[in-house]
């Protein structure tokens, strides 16, 4: 799938008045101007800044925010006070304004030009005040936003822009997306289950449903061509087990793998799907659960949940084009099971069959062992290791009243001795602030066994995404106690049932 940024761009905003002057007004719009080209010259913004003209009218400024809206590319607003820019003037800018907005405290000049500094000086920049006045605004009406403060020629600022951008990219993302169901919910599942309209309103993700036989269908009518040209590309890219390979016992299970890789890609480009679930307790019509399609096609930026677990098909989706272009991969996940040593617990986490291959430490190998679970034949899938170092773990719930979204932050580790006989993909990790809090505080807030997991973001990726969504978030990281996190969630309680 096309997860480029090179059509997107976030409009860069200054906010003034004509209290100053036309000279005054016009050096503005040139520092504004040299601000722009600066963080676009730094390399570290994924996403391109485009100046737009200095506000310093309630006309202008509502004209600039109706424009953002209808602008497809535009997926959001940088606000930068230069000046004092009296806040009445944006309230009916704000107040239409639908893209997410991050406040940038800054200023032109880094340093108090010690000798040199006058009044004229003075009364061109007063970012100091004049962003106290917008921010004054901005809270009394209640708008979503996040604060960056800081010089904008420093590192620390701009990754906290990029940071926000790239919520901005999956906030755009998630609007547009389409989540294909293939068969149902896993029976008798409670966490995976949830409200595909209140999802639809509030998040903008349209969930569909699908009968296995849409899928089978494509199967059937894939071409020999085809598939010789697939198999070509594993033999190509993966370790393949001797069974698999030309000539193996189990060569035609490849074959058939890559059949339903070819069906299941021209399905969800046929319904427009940039997510998609399957359950292995339905199958009619096809010999094998996927596995390699699956894990390739999360490779290739598609969002995955198993067992018709919808909620994490779009998060994973919705993490994925956030990434795009970042080191560290990112994957749908579960905790699977637990080393409950004392010297250090951890969490072993896999799936039957399907984690991404972004995540892997090396080249993957390509081997097929029987499922023990769905009644199918023994399907193909890649085997490999998470490399070590810092992660998350996010999940989405479903809550009756609400959306609730939660970041375990886990620390991934090389297993202590080889696992020659786990025939799936797996990651190991610490999660902070160690095992029994986080379990402890991931059960208390109703998380999922699901998850997305992410060598590539940090907690502050998630947390601008739900601010700008508006939804609940709720981190399990080293600062957290169980007691003060079961009050939070007492709070959280209060605060959805009547906010």
């Amino acid at each position: 799938m096309d997860t480029s940024f090179d059509s997107l761009e976030v409009w860069f905003v200054t906010g003034s008045q004509h209290l100053y002057g036309e000279q005054a007004l016009a050096q503005v719009a040139v520092n504004s101007q040299q601000v722009v080209a600066g963080l676009n010259d730094s390399g570290q913004l994924p996403i391109r800044v485009i100046f737009k003209p200095v506000v310093t009218t309630p006309e202008s400024i509502t004209e600039l925010c109706r424009e953002a809206n209808a602008v497809p590319n535009c997926i959001g607003l940088v606000c930068w006070m230069h000046t004092f820019s009296p806040a009445k003037m944006w309230i009916a800018g704000l107040s239409i304004l639908a893209k997410p907005m991050v406040h940038l405290h800054t200023q032109y000049n880094r340093d108090i030009p010690w000798s040199t500094i006058d009044m004229d000086f003075m009364n061109l920049n007063q970012s100091a005040h004049g962003g106290r006045e917008f921010g004054f605004i901005c809270t009394r009406m209640g708008k979503l936003r996040k604060v960056v403060v800081g010089h904008w020629q420093d590192d620390e600022v701009r990754g906290r822009l990029a940071a926000w951008m790239r919520a901005a990219v999956a906030m755009h993302d998630m609007r547009h997306l389409k989540v294909a169901r293939i068969g149902d919910n896993m029976r008798q599942v409670a966490v995976t289950e949830g409200d595909k309209v209140e999802a639809q309103m509030r998040l903008g993700v349209e969930v569909n449903g699908y009968g296995i036989g849409d899928l089978v269908e494509r199967v059937q009518d894939v071409g020999d061509n085809e598939i010789d040209q697939l198999v070509a590309q594993y033999d190509d890219t993966y370790t393949m087990a001797d069974s698999l390979k030309p000539g193996g016992d189990n060569r035609e299970s490849l074959r058939y793998a890559a059949r339903v890789e070819l069906a299941l890609r021209a399905f969800l480009e046929g319904v427009g799907a940039g997510a998609f679930t399957d359950t292995f307790e339905d199958l009619h019509g096809l010999d094998q659960l996927p596995g390699l399609a699956v894990q390739r096609l999360m490779a290739d930026g598609y969002g995955f949940g198993a067992e018709g677990d919808w909620k994490t098909a779009a998060l994973v989706r919705v993490i994925k084009t956030m990434t795009a272009g970042m080191p560290g991969g990112t994957s749908f996940m579960e905790d699977y099971t637990y080393h409950f040593d004392p010297s250090g617990p951890q969490v072993l986490g896999a799936h039957m069959l399907e984690i991404c291959p972004t995540i892997a430490a090396g080249r993957p190998s390509c081997e097929i062992h029987p499922l023990g679970i769905g009644g199918k034949a023994a399907p193909v899938r890649l085997v490999f290791t998470a490399p070590p170092g810092p992660a998350i773990n996010v999940a989405m719930i479903d809550l009756g009243n609400r959306f609730r979204i939660l970041v375990n932050e886990v620390e991934t580790v090389a297993p202590q001795q080889p696992l020659p006989n786990l025939p799936v993909a797996h990651a190991l990790w610490s999660p902070r602030p160690d095992l029994k809090t986080a379990a402890a505080a991931w059960i208390y807030a109703g998380g999922p066994h699901h998850t997305v997991f992410s060598q590539a973001l940090t907690s502050e990726h998630i947390e601008d995404f739900t601010e700008m969504i508006g939804i609940e978030c709720l981190f399990i990281d080293q600062q957290t106690h169980l007691r003060e996190f079961k009050q939070q969630l007492r709070w959280s309680q209060a605060f959805y049932s009547t906010g």
